[in-house]
């Protein structure tokens, strides 16, 4: 997943600021401020000395946030102003030039502040998050509704200009008016107010799920009950019991999806149950932690926002600049998915019940049988056993060995630990990249595992941006989930989590890639259904031949995985698809539907909106959840994913069709490699990315090499 703040501040502000002090408007002058000397020790005040301007964690405490917000929101309204009021004529360089180059201590500032309040937030920094939000969507307001700046980009001429120059003008009026530039003044002040409602209420949410899926994890007494772990795992949830304050138990902590990767192997049924139960219910106890009500809030004010916009409906609004363009051609491409994979979800259950039967279970399969059946019938079908591929999945020798490799066959890329620049959490681990022709391009941080303080999840994102313009490299991070191992002991994991290191990676590479002038234009600055295709299609590489044998590796005999287990995990590559597909269509349909009413009298408590919306689909195999239930759905009531989850399986489609061609030219060729990183990598939203696709491929995408990847046609 690509890190899509819910703050669309972010996005609108450059890095750099005005060298001039003051400006002159209507003869009243009026002065940009500049830091004094009680900001003189705040490390937002002036660029990171490090390399490539990476964060100076080592300097950057809770209490500089406050006052760089202060000074920074100053800072560019005052230099907004400035453009907006300048009595030249309007030009590329004084207008759109100026507005890349404004706000970067805010931008400093809020990037950090955003990053650290996903990946390692605390109280202070929550309570700042909830106070800010409103204050910085009126900023961004203040900006987008500018008449005056809107009318100077509006005349501002395309003659003369380079093509990515062309690209930004269309991209600031097309920004402005997605934003409401063209609304009347009173429409404006009504969408200011939903705008700073909005804000707030998406960041309750963050913080409301944050605290749900910590208070969701379940503590066991007995160690009979957690049957089925292996004993790494049964003492690292001992570890995790201890450090709640519950020694002497066993603590099973909720990761972000409604499937928790344990309950694959627990072969207590009751504790599966309940296992699946909390993950299901975190987020709906009537607590200060269920998100219903703000759930049911935020659905309203953007029907209502849309509304104010011209558009019928949310889902309307948000899809304008998306490769999609409308509703209907995302829910075309969802239902030509989701009638096969509920087929063949089907027979998938057929196969688990009849295995539940022939044990004499006694019992009809629930979803939190699902895993822990498909894994007998999997290991039935194709003699494979997921505790036989663990042990050749070891997590830095998969980065190491696997991504890091795969990077290099393909475009070059060499990595060096560094050890010597200051990080946010002790778990966190920095590379330094470098492109084929030994120069240093990014640097690259990697935060692993699962704590109280991260969001859920695993993302890609920023902290600094490529730029020409502004001079700068790109400073990237890769969040994710997983179990920290205890003590000493090596930190194993699935195949699943294998693709997902890859997939991330995939946002990563197309960060460091990225070879633009203008920050908003650069690297992974593009459309949602455009952003995943990168990420996706990096994880066909875990199972390249070459790149398999590199690293999977045995954590304990250094030895590479057996062909024979090899051969086992390919012919098992369309197994429980459906199952695995219908959890995302369905999750996505159910997004869409949050987004397409068009009046409020359809919008039901969400359980019982959820529920209509999936039979609607018909998506009604119990079995088969959406891979998030509606209050823990952080993609799109706390990230920048509402009305865009379908991005998964468009993006996908890309990939596949993609894969397909990189296949039938060589595979895995640095001339292919080369070729993808120029028609798709390195052109951030500098192009149009429809005709990028045709370049690559010499074709327009097919949704066919999807479906045949995940089984569903020959």
């Amino acid at each position: 997943m690509k890190n899509i703040s819910s703050v669309l501040l972010i996005s609108a502000l450059a890095f750099n600021y005005s060298c001039t002090t003051t400006m002159k408007t209507n003869d009243i002058k009026q002065e940009i401020p500049v830091p004094d000397a009680s900001l003189s020790s705040n490390p937002f005040m002036k660029k990171s000395k490090l390399q490539y301007e990476a964060p100076e964690f080592d300097k950057i405490k809770n209490e500089h946030f406050k006052p760089a917000f202060e000074f920074g929101l100053k800072q560019h309204d005052a230099e907004i102003l400035k453009i907006a009021n300048n009595s030249e004529a309007a030009t590329f360089e004084n207008t759109i030039v100026a507005l890349e180059k404004s706000g970067e201590i805010l931008k400093r500032a809020l990037i950090t502040f955003s990053n650290l309040t996903s990946a390692n937030t605390n109280p202070t920094l929550q309570a700042l998050d909830e106070e800010y939000a409103p204050i910085f969507a009126a900023h961004s307001d203040k900006m987008y509704l500018n008449e005056n700046l809107y009318k100077r980009i509006k005349s501002i001429s395309e003659n003369g200009l380079d093509s990515e120059s062309k690209r930004l003008v269309q991209f600031y009026k097309q920004n402005f008016e997605i934003a409401g530039a063209n609304l009347s003044s009173a429409d404006k002040e009504k969408l200011k107010q939903v705008n700073q409602e909005l804000a707030s209420l998406s960041t309750q949410y963050s913080n409301k799920l944050l605290e749900a899926r910590k208070q969701g994890g379940i503590f066991f007494s007995d160690a009979k009950e957690l049957d089925g772990l292996s004993a790494d795992e049964i003492s690292a949830a001992a570890s995790d019991a201890k450090t709640a304050g519950q020694a002497g138990k066993y603590l099973l902590a909720l990761q972000n999806t409604t499937q928790q990767p344990l309950l694959q192997n627990l072969k207590n049924r009751a504790t599966r149950e309940k296992l699946f139960k909390a993950s299901w219910t975190r987020a709906e106890k009537s607590d200060a932690n269920d998100t219903r009500e703000t759930i049911e809030k935020l659905a309203k004010l953007r029907l209502k926002k849309a509304q104010i916009l011209g558009k019928k409906s949310f889902a309307e609004w948000k899809l304008q600049d998306q490769m999609a363009k409308n509703p209907e051609a995302a829910v075309k491409l969802m239902n030509q998915i989701a009638t096969p994979a509920v087929e063949t979800a089907k027979r998938e259950a057929k196969d688990i019940q009849d295995l539940i039967d022939q044990q004499k279970g006694g019992f009809k399969v629930e979803p939190w049988d699902w895993n822990f059946y498909a894994e007998q019938v999997r290991k039935a079908k194709f003699d494979l056993d997921e505790n036989q591929i663990k042990p050749y999945f070891e997590i830095t020798t998969v980065l190491e060995k696997g991504v890091f490799f795969a990077a290099e066959k393909f475009y070059g890329l060499t990595f060096k630990k560094r050890t010597d620049l200051p990080v946010y959490h002790p778990d966190v681990v920095t590379y330094e990249v470098f492109d084929h022709d030994g120069k240093s391009i990014a640097i690259y941080y990697l935060d692993f595992y699962t704590r109280d303080s991260k969001s859920g999840g695993a993302w890609m994102s920023n902290y600094v941006e490529q730029s020409y313009l502004l001079g700068t490299k790109p400073v990237i991070v890769n969040c994710y989930n997983y179990q920290k191992p205890a003590a000493g002991k090596p930190s194993l994991i699935s195949f699943d989590d294998v693709s997902t290191i890859f997939h991330e990676f995939g946002h990563s590479i197309h960060g460091m890639f990225a070879s633009q002038k203008y920050p908003s234009l650069s690297g992974t600055n593009v459309p949602r259904d455009f952003v995943e295709f990168p990420s996706q299609i990096n994880e066909h590489w875990a199972l390249d031949p070459v790149v398999l044998k590199n690293y999977a590796l045995h954590y304990e005999t250094k030895q590479p995985i057996p062909q024979a287990l090899v051969d086992k995990i390919k012919k098992a590559g369309t197994f429980n698809q459906g199952y695995m597909t219908t959890e995302l269509v369905s999750a996505a349909a159910l997004d869409m539907d949050w987004h397409s009413v068009t009046n409020e009298s359809q919008l039901l408590p969400v359980l019982d909106f959820e529920k209509q919306s999936l039979n609607s689909h018909g998506f009604t195999l119990a079995t088969v959840p959406p891979r998030y239930h509606t209050p823990y759905f952080a993609h799109i009531w706390g990230g920048g994913y509402s009305a865009g989850y379908y991005a998964y399986l468009w993006s996908e489609t890309l990939d596949n069709d993609a894969w397909e061609w990189i296949e039938k030219n060589g595979g895995l060729t640095r001339e292919n490699g080369d070729r993808f990183r120029k028609y798709i990598l390195s052109v951030g939203n500098s192009v149009d990315l429809n005709q990028a696709f045709r370049d690559f491929t010499g074709h327009d995408p097919d949704i066919k090499p999807l479906l045949r990847n995940r089984g569903f046609i020959k």
